[in-house]
């Protein structure tokens, strides 16, 4: 019997490619297999990271997401399309593991930190050999971007889906000293109103694509608009004690 191969979730880190750890090159630069999630048409930015690293040889299985907007957490079609999603891709992996092939899939950021690979993760567990490759995480080349460090001494630190609604996002904000909010995009309007309710609002950096080509950081209270793009988070640095 052919043995069963590997499903690998390797993270790429915040988007410097130089970022990518040893381990993940190596992986990457043997599959056989790749796989990565990508809005339906476009490359990917996982994919693009691994420029350079695949090999000729390797066959590659887009995912393409069937919705990539932020949705309500309440919203059961939303839940119900995602679900289907992630048991389909699933059964795409498993059907090249069985055979014997090994699968490195690429994820942005780290894997388990609000990554879709997660997802796949716990359906995977008990059916085949799953091994996770960790990341440098987006929102620490963010704060490296900032140029200032997130957290000191005793500094509590919030990370914050910016998803939530905007009384619970208050709630979240409230008696951090270092805050990171995530998944920004159409949700800034409602970050801001809520920082301001909290207090933080004058200490809110927003950095946008960090440690990428086109990085920016800037205030908050000095960004006019409200576009924030998929690879974009608001900081609030803590100012705890210092020897």
């Amino acid at each position: 019997m052919t043995k069963p191969g590997t499903i690998y979730g390797v993270g790429l880190g915040p988007g410097d490619p130089e970022l990518i750890s040893l381990k993940a090159a190596r992986l990457i630069g043997s599959a056989t297999h790749i796989a990565y999630f990508r809005k339906a048409g476009r490359r990917g930015q996982a994919r693009q990271l691994a420029d350079g690293l695949l090999p000729a040889h390797a066959v590659e299985l887009p995912m393409d997401y069937p919705v990539t907007t932020e949705i309500a957490l309440d919203d059961d079609a939303y839940a119900a399309t995602l679900k289907v999603f992630y048991e389909q891709c699933v059964e795409q992996l498993l059907q090249h593991a069985v055979h014997g092939d090994d699968v490195v899939v690429l994820c942005e950021g780290d894997p388990f930190l609000y990554g879709s690979f997660m997802h796949l993760h716990r359906r995977l567990i008990g059916r085949v050999a799953v091994e996770v490759v960790p990341g440098i995480t987006g929102m620490s080349g963010c704060w490296t971007a900032s140029g200032t460090p997130i957290t000191y001494g005793d500094d509590v630190l919030h990370v914050v889906p910016a998803t939530l609604d905007e009384a619970q996002l208050c709630q979240a904000m409230q008696g951090a000293d270092a805050l990171v909010v995530m998944k920004l995009g159409r949700n800034l309007p409602k970050v801001r109103r809520a920082l301001q309710t909290v207090g933080l609002a004058e200490r809110a950096v927003y950095v946008e694509h960090g440690t990428m080509a086109q990085q920016q950081v800037i205030k908050l209270t000095d960004k006019r608009d409200d576009n924030a793009p998929y690879f974009s988070m608001i900081l609030v640095h803590g100012q705890g004690r210092r020897p």
